[in-house]
């Protein structure tokens, strides 16, 4: 059965990404779009606007055109929005290429994604040219300069006129994000303009705006969809300041925090681990923040709840955290909390655990993984999303398509979920991620969650391990002990056990260094699992 958003459709403006995201411009040209998190550096919304129309003529001047991929690959900077909306207002196709990868990633996405022209910045050079040298493109563009190629500061100078383009937001694409989907190798996910720009406008009715007063702090990267979309493009199109630090570092993200005197993070949980549990957080005033919203992976009601009474420090109101549910595959918000005064008609405050709502024009199911059918109200299903935001597709692959879409427009997350009686979604796991231990499914995230409220653990991640002898898959713990801490596996398996049914019981512990984790924030299992 399909259930609809409780919030009334959004009208959905029919224009491209950049004209959408820049349409406020003459409003607040002179007021602060982006500032540089770690030195000050500032571009206004006007610098910013003027500075797109620029790139987007240069690159087409340069024999760029409609659809042609340029893929970037850069850490967050002020100029990487006017990077993405150049190459957007050109009507050509963004490829946001993981600032982590190896030459040889990044090579199998230049020629995956066809990729005309590489946009890269002196410090990745080297895996930008080695990439290059397997799969090769037409020109690389060093933002900041380097012998031999030509920087933005030389495209920002041409003199050529304004690109013209004749973009179709329904049809034509605006970037090529890479994702693994629910399984298997990164596949390049087709989002239009209009995927984009609806996402925006779908989460406008649930924020509560300060006009003229909001920051958002940008640690989250660019070329992720995450802060590509929610950063990036809704902080921009709203009006806030958007700053941006290159990676995250604790100090150097609270520092900002306090300087800037931001007041909105998006973040993702291992973020909000550290904001709970780490000395360091003591050292700053954090008093500007009013709202933290985790997404990328799920977040535990008591780190929620943890991380709101350390930032409270006696103020009356303190800080709200709270979360929200996407995928690259939905551009990525489908469910998000609303904020105080924002919530549907008649509805109380959202639990911690929850994601939130389906966001204006979301269809939502919940299908049993077994049989197809749509699973019993109360009971859990994998969700199904349908609206806007849903992509094109994979790009040159239909059959991963056809596993993900269907053919009535429903995008099969591979996420478990239920929902309450006031259309609030809670996802529990992953489908592929489900553990089975003598026929019962057992969720990683539900003992993650219960893990990280040890004071001595530090970081946890849980995974299935297959016993040769039961052939039962056995929940196994990898975890990070906090400073000076000794606590042994078998405290760590009592402290599950007191608190779990007896088929979740932790029958495996390693202690590591560190759990993997994507730039994102989410876990990489499969490493574990190879580990394993």
């Amino acid at each position: 059965m399909a259930m609809a958003s409780r919030f009334p459709d959004v009208e959905i403006p029919e224009l491209p990404v950049p004209q959408f995201v820049l349409a406020g411009v003459a409003e607040r040209a002179d007021r602060p779009a982006l500032i540089d998190g770690l030195t000050g550096e500032t571009m206004t919304h006007g610098q910013l606007a003027a500075h797109v129309d620029r790139l987007a003529a240069a690159l087409q001047a340069r024999g760029l055109g409609k659809g042609d991929v340029v893929a970037v690959f850069s850490p967050n900077t002020i100029w990487y929005p006017v990077v993405f909306h150049g190459i957007a207002a050109a009507g050509c196709v963004v490829t946001p290429v993981n600032a982590l990868y190896t030459p040889e990633e990044i090579a199998f996405q230049l020629r995956d994604s066809g990729a005309r022209m590489l946009i890269t910045v002196s410090p990745f050079l080297d895996r930008a040219l080695a990439a290059v040298q397997k799969s090769p493109v037409d020109e690389v563009v060093v933002l900041d300069g380097a012998q031999g190629h030509p920087s933005l500061r030389d495209l920002l100078s041409t003199d050529a006129p304004a690109a013209q383009v004749d973009i179709d937001p329904a049809t034509d694409l605006v970037t090529l994000p890479y994702s693994s989907g629910t399984t298997g190798l990164p596949k390049g996910v087709m989002l239009t303009h209009r995927n984009l720009v609806a996402n925006v406008a779908q989460c406008r009715p649930l924020f509560d705006l300060h006009e003229g007063d909001e920051r958002v702090i940008a640690v989250l990267p660019f070329f992720h969809i995450y802060g590509l979309t929610v950063l990036m493009n809704q902080g921009l199109a709203w009006g806030c300041s958007v700053v941006t630090l290159p990676r995250f570092d604790l100090e150097q993200f609270l520092r900002t925090i306090a300087d800037q005197r931001v007041t909105r993070a998006y973040v993702a949980p291992p973020i909000l681990v550290a904001l709970a549990k780490h000395p360091l957080v003591d050292s700053f005033d954090l008093s500007s923040l009013r709202t933290i919203t985790s997404g990328a992976a799920p977040l535990a009601e008591s780190l929620a709840h943890a991380v709101e009474t350390r930032l409270r420090r006696g103020a009356a109101d303190g800080v709200v955290v709270s979360q929200g549910y996407g995928m690259t595959e939905l551009s990525p918000v489908s469910h998000t909390t609303p904020e105080t005064g924002h919530e549907p008609p008649g509805a109380g405050p959202t639990p911690k655990g929850s994601v939130g709502y389906a966001i204006p024009n979301t269809e939502c199911r919940l299908v049993d993984p077994a049989t197809g059918t749509d699973a019993a109200p109360g009971e859990r299903g994998e969700l199904w999303v349908r609206g806007p935001q849903v992509m094109a597709g994979y790009l040159n692959n239909p059959q991963a398509t056809a596993d993900t879409l269907d053919d009535e427009g429903w995008l099969h997350t591979g996420d478990v979920a239920v929902v309450d009686d006031e259309g609030r979604y809670t996802v529990v796991d992953r489908v592929k991620e489900l553990i089975k231990y003598k026929g019962y499914q057992v969720a990683p995230a539900e003992l993650e969650a219960v893990l990280l409220g040890h004071p001595e653990i530090s970081d946890a991640a849980v995974i299935g391990v297959k016993d040769e002898d039961s052939g039962e898959e056995l929940p196994k713990a990898f975890v990070v002990r906090t400073p000076g801490s000794s606590i042994g596996a078998a405290d760590v398996q009592a402290f599950v056990a007191e608190r779990v049914a007896p088929h979740k019981k932790i029958r495996l512990v390693e202690f590591i260094d560190a759990v993997p984790k994507s730039a994102a924030g989410k876990i990489l299992r499969k490493d574990l699992k190879a580990r394993a």
